[in-house]
């Protein structure tokens, strides 16, 4: 199932984006999406805005929020809390693969970066963040 049209508020964020930030952003939202449907246990994904970027929470405390949007040394990014292991999980995982922004996001200069049986890697580790370390 397709991502569901953002919220208003949302829509006119990105709508100020540049067209290739906007469609990499657009890229990630689809796959968190895509993500979150294949987890029942974190419940209803909820978008809304967090430091002026789409941000991406689960219901209660499953997983740690993620965010959409433009960065200074690229394009656009995907972002994590920086205090999680998210980040860093993910670099460890694929080595090399992305440019890392520290333990806060990754970065890309193009949407035709963006790779989404890798990324959901990372897009699943957040949405269960808190699920995993209860375990």
């Amino acid at each position: 199932m397709p991502a569901p049209c953002p919220p208003p508020e949302i829509a006119r964020v990105m709508s100020g984006y540049k067209p290739s930030t906007r469609a990499g952003v657009l890229m990630l939202r689809d796959l968190v999406y895509r993500v979150a449907e294949e987890i029942p246990q974190i419940g209803p994904l909820r978008e809304e805005l967090r430091w002026g970027q789409p941000a991406y929470l689960t219901s209660g405390r499953a997983g740690s929020t993620l965010r959409l949007g433009p960065h200074r040394e690229a394009s656009f990014a995907i972002f994590a809390h920086c205090q999680t292991t998210i980040i860093a999980s993910y670099a460890q995982a694929f080595p090399g693969w992305d440019r890392i922004d520290g333990n806060r996001a990754v970065l890309f200069d193009s949407p035709n970066q963006v790779e989404p049986e890798r990324l959901s890697y990372l897009v699943r580790h957040a949405l269960t963040y808190h699920l995993s370390a209860a375990v």
